[in-house]
This record gives structure tokens, sequence and C-alpha cells, in this order.
């Protein structure tokens, strides 16, 4: 756990969250603040800061969460969703703990942001 980190907090259980999904190294949840009708964040049990801060140590894990992510959507029946993850607080990252968005439900649009 990594000082204040609310996704560490998330993942020790101190938070309570509604959880969607969960194995030994991801965890996922509804997002709070949902920006879609399907908005689950999914996250490494392991506190990294972002992508960028990931190594060739972490590679296993972040294939675990591309599998995680492909089985929460597709026990949600979820045929089209985006997966965004920001990396740093220019691409809008606020919280500092890797995390995905995985988000369905309306029509996405293109470029983001």
């Amino acid at each position: 756990m990594a000082g204040d980190c609310i996704f560490c907090k998330l993942v020790s259980g101190e938070i309570p969250t509604a959880k969607v999904y969960e194995d030994d190294s991801v965890l996922a949840f509804q997002d709070r603040n949902p920006v879609a009708p399907t908005h689950v964040l999914v996250i490494p049990k392991k506190h990294i800061d972002g992508l960028a801060s990931s190594s060739e140590t972490d590679r296993e894990l972040l294939g675990s969460i591309q599998l995680a992510i492909r089985k929460i959507a597709a026990d949600a029946g979820l045929a089209d969703y985006r997966v965004v993850s920001n990396n740093g607080r220019g691409a809008g990252q606020s919280v500092f703990h890797l995390h995905y968005h995985l988000l369905s439900g309306r029509r996405m649009s293109w470029p983001p942001g």
C-alpha cells in the first residue's frame, strides 16, 4: 500500500467498494462518478503510480489486467466498449495508482478528450 492512495485502501478493504471482479492480482469496481452507463475501474492490487511507472517485472500483471477487462466485458455482455488509461496529470490522471476505465453503454466519439 502506498501512503494515502485511495485505490490501495480499496484493495485492502479499508474502504468498501462495489466490486465487479477480483482475483489474486486485479480488482475491478463500479466508478463512483460514472461517465457512461457502464463505467468500471480496473486496477492492479500492486501499487504502480501509472503505466509509465511499470517495469518489465510487471509484464505478467499488465497482461492479467487486460484479460480481466476482457472477462468483465464478456460477463456483462458488452460487445462494444472502450478501455482508457490516463498517464500523468496532463493526460487527466487524478488518482496516481494505475487504473483502466472500462466504458460502455453509450456512443463513444473520436478523438476523445
